[in-house]
């Protein structure tokens, strides 16, 4: 075991979480319990990134006593099963075994344990089993995190226990792509013998949500592949020349991101180099509406782009709206053709277009067809002047 003082742990996170966080401790002390900051929380201090929640876990209470302290300062038990309670962005609880029991990620049974290094076996990767004592202002690193932090790497902590949970392969390829760390030879192995057939979507989404917005989506499209993922939950399988153009395109345009739009860029331009069904994977995924909106019709993207292409794209709502708009030239052209913020303007609407006869599927048609002259007229090859002079 590897033990760090870090006198300044709490110096970055938020005053409010703060005071949170020492108004607990002061109860649990009081009480005669102590109280450590596990999982992700520690980890991301060591990075130094930000910290946004914490999970606390409380030693030397029995479970009685825990309870009622938790009923005593109004927090919620949002797991009252695996003992756990949550107090705005502290998530409190009991360390614990769990043993599986059943399928899914709800067939577990738990029990209190007195033990750290006992209570962090249960948890997923070495770099989220690391905890910080609080009284005493120490790390307590019982299964190697911090090497792994030091050498960029993912790595399983109990391989009995990590069998049991299906979503912890999801968990390694989001946390890839976030971290910008590779995934050790032997998590791969054993992530690769897991089915994923007992996830429910929304558990599936959570997970690809945090990689499609991560700062290193090329290693999130990586560990799809070598994990087993794009195969089991996708049916295809991306080869060597399609992860380089694919990883070549995630990097070079991400500067060019929308924060709005994060989320889209990735299967944007993971259509492009990959024979996928867009819709289907995002049913598979169990995507929220807005994805199927703004991806599941997206054009390809011709090899020359032109004026009509780019217009094309604000039928709508401006290019701005597109997740597409990552391309600087169609950004560009977006701007000069005054269709960025703004739909395309054909020149009618549906309303004087009624004033002229239309009516049903009559007045759509004709639509389309001046929209059609309308974008063809703009690369200057539209033949079609009745149409345009129609306007």
């Amino acid at each position: 075991m590897e033990t760090v003082v870090f006198d300044d742990f709490f110096d970055t996170f938020p005053e409010e979480l703060k005071r949170d966080i020492h108004h607990i401790v002061d109860i649990v002390s009081r009480a005669g319990g102590v109280c450590r900051i596990v999982g992700g929380a520690v980890r991301d201090r060591v990075l130094g990134r930000d910290i946004s929640d914490v999970d606390l876990e409380c030693y030397g209470l029995d479970v009685g006593l825990f309870e009622t302290l938790m009923e005593s300062i109004g927090a919620d038990g949002v797991g009252r099963a695996f003992f756990v309670y949550k107090y705005r962005s502290v998530d409190i609880a009991l360390p614990r075994r769990e043993n599986k029991t059943g399928r899914g990620h709800r067939g577990f049974t738990v029990e209190p344990v007195t033990d750290g290094a006992e209570a962090c076996r249960r948890r997923d990767f070495t770099i989220n089993a690391m905890m910080y004592d609080i009284s005493t202002s120490t790390i307590f690193d019982y299964y190697g995190g911090l090497e792994d932090i030091r050498k960029k790497r993912i790595s399983i902590v109990d391989e009995d226990s990590f069998v049991e949970d299906s979503l912890r392969v999801l968990r390694a390829m989001q946390f890839s792509a976030r971290l910008g760390f590779r995934i050790s030879e032997e998590t791969v192995r054993l992530c690769r013998s897991i089915e994923l057939d007992d996830l429910p979507k929304e558990r599936i989404f959570s997970e690809f949500r945090k990689m499609f917005t991560a700062d290193y989506p090329h290693y999130g499209l990586y560990a799809m592949s070598i994990l087993g993922i794009a195969e089991k939950l996708f049916g295809f399988d991306i080869d060597c020349g399609e992860f380089i153009s694919a990883s070549r395109d995630l990097l070079r345009y991400r500067r060019h991101y929308l924060d709005e739009l994060r989320p889209f860029y990735f299967l944007a331009i993971l259509s492009r180099h990959i024979d996928m069904d867009i819709g289907e994977f995002l049913e598979i995924l169990g995507a929220p509406k807005e994805y199927h909106r703004r991806l599941a019709d997206i054009p390809d993207i011709p090899k020359n782009i032109t004026d009509s292409f780019v217009a094309s794209l604000a039928r709508k709502k401006g290019v701005r709206e597109s997740p597409l708009n990552y391309l600087p030239e169609i950004a560009e052209r977006a701007v000069g053709l005054g269709v960025w913020d703004s739909p395309f303007d054909i020149g009618v609407t549906p309303t004087q277009l009624m004033q002229r006869g239309f009516r049903g599927r009559e007045l759509g048609e004709e639509l389309e067809r001046i929209r059609e002259a309308k974008l063809k007229s703009l690369d200057g090859v539209s033949d079609d002047r009745e149409a345009i002079e129609s306007i």
